[in-house]
């Protein structure tokens, strides 16, 4: 077993006489351990430095971005909700499969355990976790940007009794506003995604507010405050243009008037 504490302390540095091969099979296996020590440990430090410096090539790449896309159908809710992190880091290195794409869309709104924290498990955060990799296939050029509109919003409405707790509702709607701020993105698809989400509040039952359409609410409202703020790619970075705020900050307005009104 590798000392992967060991390859952090010496800047990542690949160890001597190892195949590379397995180290990265190693890494991949951890990234799905229950363990949250293990999975959300050194490995995922070691993975993330090893993609971003290229020593992970394109080739590997591909073969481990493969692996994570199978692993949206994997038994394991751990393997599930880290498979997008990793994808993420891959993705934003450049690289890119439609079949990853297709796989992260068929899991996104269909899964069930969206708890964010476990006691024996850690971190979890599909919502947040998936909204990462949303964010970055929505601003990749071979992805058409309404698509992930769509696709967060068939997130937002999917019936759930869940309550976002660990700010997965801040996540997402960060995510929802890159997307927004993509180059050629027209006015009908920067408010068509919203549509879906003013049927669902309509069809809720007078005095009754189920968790799917309160975590809804919430993440409307947090996109609201980030295009009136403004929102960068990264911490630092500036904000990026939205050429559709207007329109989507009054669509906004509109669809979560009936929230506000009594009676």
């Amino acid at each position: 077993m590798t000392d992967w504490d060991l390859v952090c302390g010496r800047d990542f540095a690949v160890p001597d006489g190892r195949d590379l091969d397995d180290l990265v099979a190693e890494l991949a296996a951890a990234l799905r351990d229950p363990d949250p020590a293990v999975r959300d440990g050194a490995p995922y430090v070691v993975l993330r430095a090893w993609i971003a410096r290229d020593v992970i090539d394109a080739g590997r790449r591909a073969k481990l971005g493969a692996i994570m896309a199978e692993r949206f159908t994997d038994p394991e809710i751990q393997a599930r909700t880290f498979a997008p992190l990793v994808l993420d880091m891959i993705v934003s290195r450049g690289d890119f499969d439609p079949a990853w794409l297709a796989a992260f869309s068929a899991w996104y709104p269909a899964e069930t355990d969206l708890r964010g924290y476990d006691a024996k498990l850690g971190w979890l955060h599909a919502v947040a976790h998936g909204a990462d990799l949303l964010a970055t296939f929505g601003r990749h050029p071979s992805v058409d940007p309404a698509s992930m509109l769509d696709l967060a919003a068939a997130r937002l409405v999917a019936p759930t009794g869940h309550l976002f707790a660990a700010q997965e509702d801040d996540r997402l709607a960060r995510a929802i506003a890159l997307v927004l701020a993509r180059p050629g993105l027209s006015g009908a698809d920067a408010l068509g995604w919203l549509d879906p989400v003013a049927a669902s509040f309509a069809a809720l039952p007078r005095g009754t507010t189920p968790a799917h359409a309160s975590n809804s609410m919430r993440t409307l409202r947090a996109l609201y405050v980030l295009l009136d703020t403004g929102i960068g790619p990264s911490r630092d970075a500036p904000a990026l243009p939205q050429p559709h705020r207007d329109a989507v900050k009054a669509r906004l307005a509109e669809v979560l008037a009936p929230v506000f009104q009594h009676g």
